[in-house]
C-alpha cells in the first residue's frame, strides 16, 4: 500500500469520524428536553411491584380496580414507569382464584390486592408473608379475613371492606313497595358475603312483617333462570356484591322485565345496567381509599400497622327508565334525593 492510498485512507476515516460525531451531537441537542411531571413525581419513588387479583371482571369491580391504579399514579407510583402491575382474573372460578394465588406468591410481590371475597380468601390461605390489602369485600368477619375484635386474621393483612348498614336498604325497598311483603333474594351460595347477607336479612325482616325468598344460584347461567322462579312469589328483588350475580346482571334484569319485578342494588354500575335503584357506595371512590393503603405499604409503612377500614358512605341511584320497565313507578321524595342514572349524574329531579 502507497504512502498516498494510506493518507486517503486516513482522511476518509477521519471524515466519517467528523460526520458520526456531528450526527451524535445533532441528536443529542434534539431530544434534550426538561423532565416531564411524571418523570418528576416518580423521581424519588423505587420500582414496585403490584399484584391484583378478582374474582370475576365486572364493571364495579373493575371500576375499583382503576381507582386504585389511579390513586397510586397520583402518589408517584405510574404503571410502566416505576410500577409494574399484574392483574389475573380467575373468571368466576374458586379453584382458579387458588391457582391465581400460588402462582403471585411465587412472583413475590410488594403487594398484592384481592378484590372480592372469594379472592382474599385464596390470597390468604397461600402466603402470610407478603402484604395482602382486600377490598370490595362486605362480611370480612364472616370471610375469616378480621377476628370479632377487628384485629386482621394475619399480620400480612389489611383492608378496605363495604359492611352497608341493613336498615337504610330495608327503608328504601319498603319506599319503593309501600305494601311489600316478600323479597326475593338470587344469591351465591358458594359466596361467604352473600350467604352473611341472607342470613342477615332472614333475621332482621320479621321484625318488618315482611319474608325472603332465596333462591341460590350456582353458577352465572343461573341467574336469569333464578330470577324468573320469583314470578308470583316476590314483590322486589334486593341484591348486594354478588359476583355471579354482578357477572349475568344483564341476565338479572331481562328476567325482572319480563315478570315486572323491580331490582334493588346496592352499587352504581347495576343501576346503570338494568337495576330499578342502588343504595351504596362509589365504586372508583372504594379504590381511590384502597389505593391509599397500598400506597401506604409501597412506600414503607408495615401492613399490621394498617387498620382495616369500613366505607359506609352511601349514594342513592336511580333509574326512572329502568324502573318502569320493571313496573313501579319512584316517588318525587325518592327522585328528588337520588343520582338519576338516565341523565348522566344530573339530579334526578331535573
Amino acid at each position: 500500500m502507497t504512502i498516498a492510498t494510506t493518507l486517503r485512507l486516513s482522511l476518509c476515516g477521519a471524515a466519517i469520524s467528523a460526520i458520526s460525531m456531528l450526527g451524535l451531537m445533532g441528536c443529542s441537542n434534539s431530544t434534550e428536553t426538561a423532565p416531564s411531571a411524571d418523570n418528576a413525581a416518580t423521581a424519588d419513588k423505587p420500582a414496585k411491584t403490584l399484584a391484583i387479583t378478582q374474582i370475576v371482571e365486572h364493571p364495579s369491580l373493575d371500576d375499583m380496580r382503576r381507582g386504585i391504579i389511579d390513586e397510586l399514579a397520583d402518589n408517584g407510583y405510574i404503571e410502566g414507569q416505576n410500577l409494574k402491575v399484574n392483574f389475573q382474573s380467575a373468571q368466576g372460578n374458586t379453584a382458579t382464584a387458588g391457582q391465581i394465588a400460588k402462582q403471585f406468591v411465587g412472583d413475590n410481590p410488594d403487594v398484592i390486592v384481592a378484590i372480592s371475597t372469594p379472592s382474599a380468601q385464596s390470597i390468604v390461605a397461600a402466603t402470610t408473608r407478603i402484604p395482602i390489602v382486600y377490598t370490595a369485600v362486605s362480611d370480612p368477619l364472616g370471610a375469616k379475613l378480621i377476628n370479632a375484635d377487628g384485629t386482621p386474621f394475619q399480620d400480612n393483612l389489611t383492608g378496605l371492606s363495604s359492611q352497608l348498614p341493613l336498615d337504610p336498604q330495608l327503608d328504601l325497598l319498603q319506599q319503593i313497595k309501600p305494601n311489600l311483603k316478600t323479597i326475593g333474594y338470587v344469591y351465591s351460595p358458594g359466596e361467604a358475603n352473600s350467604v352473611s347477607l341472607r342470613d342477615s336479612l332472614k333475621e332482621a325482616l320479621p321484625a318488618r312483617g315482611l319474608s325472603l325468598l332465596d333462591i341460590p344460584a350456582n353458577r352465572p347461567t343461573d341467574i336469569g333462570m333464578a330470577t324468573r322462579s320469583l314470578q308470583g312469589r316476590a314483590d322486589i328483588i334486593y341484591t348486594s356484591f354478588d359476583n355471579n350475580v354482578a357477572s349475568a346482571f344483564e341476565a338479572m334484569t331481562q328476567a325482572a322485565n319480563e315478570i315486572q319485578i323491580p331490582i334493588i342494588a346496592s352499587d352504581e354500575f347495576s343501576v346503570q345496567r338494568g337495576a330499578t335503584a342502588a343504595l351504596g357506595v362509589n365504586d372508583y371512590d372504594f379504590g381511590r381509599i384502597t389505593g391509599k393503603m397500598v400506597y401506604r405499604i409501597l412506600n414503607g409503612e408495615a401492613v399490621n400497622t394498617i387498620k382495616p377500614e369500613v366505607m359506609n358512605d352511601l349514594t342513592l341511584y336511580v333509574s326512572p327508565k329502568h324502573a318502569k320497565a320493571q313496573g313501579v313507578s319512584l316517588s318525587a321524595d325518592i327522585l328528588k334525593n337520588g343520582i338519576n342514572v338516565d341523565t348522566k349524574g344530573q339530579n334526578a329531579s331535573k
